[in-house]
């Protein structure tokens, strides 16, 4: 059963991407293709492929995210998590899949997250624009499982 799912799409990444590819062409047809600049084109939009937008799913056996087209993510399962809350991100922990102070963070836009600890003591943070109704959904999934468990 699937209590959430929610795309956010990186319209920065979108955006820079898109100027950046026009700027490669253009500069590909004023000159000579050169091997470089293709080269440097198809990188750009490889990564706009690959981190256009981040997906979170919620179901009763984790909480999952995935970016772009979908190979690079990452699965929590739901009965390893501890404790979920809401968090804001400083500017400075940035957009991606990076690490932060406490654990991992995988954000695409804004600075508003819900932070997972696990039961390990791992920390992760999950960037989303709907802060709230991800941790409900989490929180309504670990309540499910509590109540089965009872």
């Amino acid at each position: 059963m699937t209590a959430y799912r929610h795309t956010q799409v990186a319209t920065l990444v979108l955006v820079s991407g898109a100027i950046a590819v026009i700027l490669v062409v253009t500069l590909m047809l004023r000159t000579a293709a050169h091997p470089i600049a293709l080269a440097v084109t198809v990188l750009l939009l490889l990564c706009i492929a690959m981190f256009h937008s981040l997906t979170v799913e919620v179901t009763d056996k984790a909480v999952r995210v995935r970016f772009g087209l979908g190979p690079i993510g990452k699965s929590f399962p739901t009965p390893a998590i501890q404790e979920a809350r809401v968090v804001r991100n400083p500017w400075y922990y940035g957009w991606g899949i990076r690490w932060f102070p406490r654990g991992w963070l995988f954000n695409v836009s804004g600075f508003d997250a819900v932070e997972l600890v696990m039961r390990d003591r791992q920390v992760y943070r999950i960037g989303t624009d709907q802060p709230n109704e991800l941790l409900g959904a989490i929180e309504s999934v670990r309540a499910t499982e509590s109540g089965i468990e009872s």
